[in-house]
């Protein structure tokens, strides 16, 4: 499946469980671990686990297997590797603690800019 396929996959099925402040963070040219990362918020643990799940078996019926999952048996944070696109569900107050938005988004680049590697 392709990239923005599987990113539209997973905000779809964010959106049908009612996520809450879903963002898509660009995270390619920080890590070599995944291109994309999606981080939303449920309103308890059951909903965190009810989005979670919604995004494992939406990725399974396009024969995406996830790589990973962790945290499902607390639900305050779920991660869901899909490979090219990492989905963090999380309660609100964890969310808030990590700020993941913030700290992929502070973080240098190792890669040169698009028009640095032209210049090149």
């Amino acid at each position: 499946m392709q990239i923005e396929a599987l990113k539209a996959l997973v905000i779809e099925s964010l959106d049908d469980i009612k996520a809450k402040d879903v963002e898509v963070l660009d995270v390619s040219r920080l890590t070599s671990v995944t291109d994309w990362m999606v981080v939303a918020s449920g309103t308890s643990t059951r909903h965190v686990a009810a989005l979670a799940n919604s995004v494992i078996t939406n990725a399974k019926e396009q024969g995406v297997q996830p790589l990973g999952v962790e945290g499902d048996s607390g639900a305050d944070w779920v991660l869901v590797d899909l490979g090219s696109v990492v989905v963090h569900v999380m309660m609100p107050d964890t969310r808030a603690l990590y700020d993941l938005e913030r700290l992929w988004s502070d973080l240098p680049s190792d890669s040169p800019a698009p028009e640095e590697e032209a210049k090149a």
